[in-house]
């Protein structure tokens, strides 16, 4: 690529270069998903992140599903946590 290709400095040539780095865990995807999903506010990400590393993921996505199809209003992250909270599962241990 060429600097004379419509880019006027070096800043926006590194900028288009830049890709971004995905998930290195299939549960940091999962996790980033039911964030965005169901508007998880920053304080409570790192217990979005502790879920998915410690359950399922098939106890996550209907989780995940529940709360979406139930909970129509309010906070639906937090009936999130309570289905989760319900599983009574033991986390996974590697």
């Amino acid at each position: 690529m060429k600097i004379d290709e419509g880019f006027k400095d070096l800043g926006e040539l590194l900028k288009a270069r830049q890709s971004q780095k995905p998930p290195a865990y299939e549960w940091q995807d999962l996790a980033l998903r039911v964030i965005k999903e169901l508007g998880v506010p920053n304080f409570k990400r790192n217990s979005v992140f502790k879920v998915c590393k410690e359950h399922p993921k098939m106890v996550i996505e209907k989780c995940l599903n529940d709360t979406k199809e139930l909970c129509q209003t309010g906070e639906r992250w937090k009936y999130f946590f309570k289905l989760i909270d319900g599983y009574n599962l033991k986390p996974i241990t590697k």
